[in-house]
């Protein structure tokens, strides 16, 4: 997979400019548009796996490198998740090519939320993958431990290898090494830190707003969460309209550890999103 990988990322990013940066993005395929947004510290090669899959089976996937992190601008002056989904809905402007089913991965599940309630007419459905419905509570000792990681980027590449307990794509060691490499550079763990800051409202205050259709995506074995169905579970109720699928045998990114599988979720969900 590590030589597709490459063919997938080697291209040169497309840029939107957004007032205080710029959000870079790829396109690969043809067919209803999927929007692709990673979760804190990664970059849009998260998605690797996944993107041949979608493109495959008929659609124009564009993955985005949210705002501080992989070849995106730094400095901003906020990371809100509604200042992420506003990047995401500039990328569906700028491809020219919507409406767009967005697909936003733990930090960014919050984002599409707000994407989908800021500008329905941009948004056929959404995906959140492993979405935090709850500020986790963390013991002091833990508490320090999570503020060395979002400070190093040795110690969150460490961290980030915790995340997949069961299974590691082939290529894991090599785009870890990538990932890190990348945030070695100025503002990127500030970016880190800024998707995660709590604000409000929170995206658990927009749900109810979503009238698309939704889809909540997780990890069965995702080590994030006490127990993940539940969380899962959480999320579904506070949409109007809303499945949720646990994958099984699966980390906190199903789009790396069970790339099939979570390509079969989503294409039922966009075949009825194209409907809609």
């Amino acid at each position: 997979m590590l030589a597709k990988w490459v063919s997938f990322t080697a291209m040169t990013a497309s840029q939107v400019r957004r007032d205080g940066g710029h959000i870079a993005y790829e396109v690969h395929g043809e067919g209803p548009l999927v929007v692709l947004a990673h979760g804190m510290g990664e970059n849009r090669a998260s998605y690797r796996h996944l993107v041949p899959l979608l493109v495959a089976a008929g659609h124009r996937v564009a993955s985005v490198d949210v705002r501080g992190h992989g070849e995106s601008s730094v400095g901003w002056p906020t990371y809100a998740p509604a200042e992420v989904g506003a990047d995401l809905l500039a990328v569906v402007r700028d491809i020219d090519a919507g409406p767009a089913v967005l697909v936003g991965s733990s930090s960014s599940a919050a984002a599409v939320v707000f994407a989908a309630t800021d500008a329905p007419e941009l948004v056929s459905g959404i995906v959140q993958v492993g979405a935090f419905v709850g500020q986790p509570k963390l013991n002091p000792l833990v508490r320090m431990a999570m503020w060395s990681v979002l400070h190093s980027p040795r110690l969150f590449g460490m961290f980030h290898r915790t995340l997949f307990p069961v299974h590691r794509p082939a290529d894991d060691a090599a785009y870890r090494r990538s990932m890190v490499t990348n945030l070695r550079e100025p503002g990127r763990m500030a970016a880190v830190r800024g998707v995660i800051v709590p604000v409000e409202p929170h995206w658990t205050a927009r749900a109810p707003q979503v009238r698309q259709p939704v889809l909540v995506l997780m990890g069965a074995k995702d080590p994030d969460f006490p127990n993940p169905g539940a969380e899962a579970r959480a999320a579904r109720r506070l949409f109007r309209t809303a499945e949720a699928r646990m994958i099984e045998e699966s980390g906190h990114y199903p789009h790396a550890d069970r790339p099939q599988r979570m390509a079969d979720e989503l294409l039922g969900f966009l075949a009825v999103c194209t409907r809609a």
